[in-house]
């Protein structure tokens, strides 16, 4: 039984706040992985994640974001996982590699069709789709490990005039920490959002609990979902609150 405690903000927080203000005009809401295989019972990774995304109402929180984002008028881009076989040939992986192919998560049979993807654990999850799929959402090409390095996503926020980014998705200690390592690097402005993701419960680690330590290291700010909702609510304002 996980101890929710340990997830709980310090008391006395030793680092000093960043003074984050949420821009509309130049900010954008990423999710990652908002797929089946993460984020349905169904999904070939749920017995790893679920209980994180159980006890973060995660699904909930996300399709929250969505909503709040478009009424917002914000950019909003969505950095997505998929494996084709020719990803097969390659001839080593670190272990969530290994762990993803074993599974299978995320496989497509192809970049060219998208036979066999509608419902498949590569596709988006249902909740979800009448944000993405409304010809407005970018849907960027797939990251391949955990970052956006391999991808379209910077490129796609610069020709945006994006330098804010509220970022949430899966999973918290693997692709969400891995774009906000490269998109700090990239020099944006990163709110994560703290219960709008979840991570691995395995013997080798709670993955959550490890991603929260690093995203009050490197984030500018860490909201919760009610939080973030309460900002892309609000006008631009310079002299706004700055969030826990």
């Amino acid at each position: 039984m996980t101890d929710l405690s340990s997830y709980a903000e310090p008391q006395n927080p030793a680092l000093p706040a960043s003074g984050f203000v949420l821009d509309h005009a130049h900010a954008a809401l990423v999710i990652t992985d908002p797929q089946i295989d993460f984020l349905s019972p169904e999904g070939v990774s749920w017995p790893v994640f679920g209980d994180s995304i159980r006890d973060n109402h995660t699904v909930a929180h996300i399709g929250e974001l969505f909503r709040a984002a478009k009424l917002a008028g914000i950019t909003v881009a969505v950095s997505p996982h998929y494996f084709f076989p020719s990803d097969k040939q390659w001839q080593f992986g670190d272990p969530l590699e290994q762990f993803m192919r074993t599974v299978g998560m995320f496989e497509r049979h192809s970049p060219y069709t998208t036979t066999g993807f509608a419902g498949s654990g590569a596709d988006f999850l249902p909740d979800y789709r009448q944000y993405i799929l409304d010809g407005q959402t970018v849907i960027t090409s797939p990251h391949k490990i955990v970052g956006p390095e391999s991808n379209d996503l910077v490129l796609q926020l610069r020709k945006r005039g994006v330098n804010q980014v509220v970022l949430a998705g899966m999973a918290a200690n693997l692709c969400v920490e891995g774009h906000l390592r490269e998109l700090v690097e990239q020099g944006f402005e990163v709110a994560v959002i703290k219960d709008a993701t979840a991570g691995p419960r395995l013997p080798e680690g709670d993955g959550y609990l490890a991603a929260l330590v690093n995203f009050r290291f490197l984030a500018s700010v860490v909201w919760t979902t009610a939080e973030a909702v309460m900002h892309l609510g609000r006008e631009t304002n310079p002299q706004g609150a700055q969030g826990k």
